[in-house]
């Protein structure tokens, strides 16, 4: 067992020892074969110790804690961004249609249709106005949050007068639930701008989107 072909049989079932595999050679072979040759005691020694090193050593693992975090934010965040920008859609929409409607219920107003010619031209051009207001406001959401006070204002003084007319006798109920459109109208509008206002906040890019034309 002292020839080179001898150790490099006997350092190979030394490997697989360390592994605990199966040798080729028996335990006291190899034990007799380390006691006559340096070489191979020597060449084992080391083989033990980077095995011990190796089992000892312990595995760097990084730490992707604040990247999965991220990962889970950012997809959270584009979700948010597609529903925030699918419901603005719809307040656009409905804004531009709120818009559209009270133009043409205005126009023929416009042209002398009616008991008082001329209080209901008046009524229709601040009809036809407010339109217009509602328009923009759906083609440019940026500005909805301005006409805001303006609608507000408008539903709440026609609910006024509308309670006090009817109170008074001078009309029907049924002529004042259009009114109610007032109120709508500006609630839609509020929603739009707060929509608006809080895509803005959140760092997402504004959706321009196509809406019926007023006219």
């Amino acid at each position: 067992m002292s020839t080179t072909a001898s150790c490099a049989a006997a350092r190979a079932d030394l490997s697989a020892r360390l592994d605990g595999e199966t040798t080729l050679l028996s335990a006291g072979v190899l034990d007799a074969h380390l006691a006559g040759c340096a070489d191979c005691a020597g060449w084992l020694a080391g083989a033990e110790r980077v095995t011990r090193q190796a089992r000892l050593r312990s595995v760097g693992v990084p730490d992707l804690t604040e990247r999965i975090l991220a990962a889970v934010a950012a997809d959270r965040s584009a979700t948010a961004t597609e529903t925030a920008a699918g419901v603005r859609r719809v307040l656009r929409l409905a804004v531009g249609i709120a818009a559209a409607v009270q133009f043409v219920l205005a126009l023929p107003v416009l042209f002398g249709v009616g008991v008082d010619p001329h209080a209901s031209r008046e009524m229709a051009s601040f009809d036809i106005a407010v339109a217009v207001g509602f328009a923009l406001a759906a083609w440019r959401p940026d500005r909805a949050r301005a006409f805001v006070p303006v609608a507000f204002v408008l539903a709440g003084c026609l609910a006024v007068t509308s309670v006090l007319d009817l109170s008074d006798g001078a009309t029907h109920i049924a002529h004042e639930v259009g009114h109610l459109a007032a109120l709508a109208q500006a609630g839609l509008l509020w929603a739009l701008g707060r929509r608006t206002a809080t895509i803005h906040h959140e760092g997402v890019p504004s959706v321009r989107v196509s809406t019926p034309s007023a006219s």
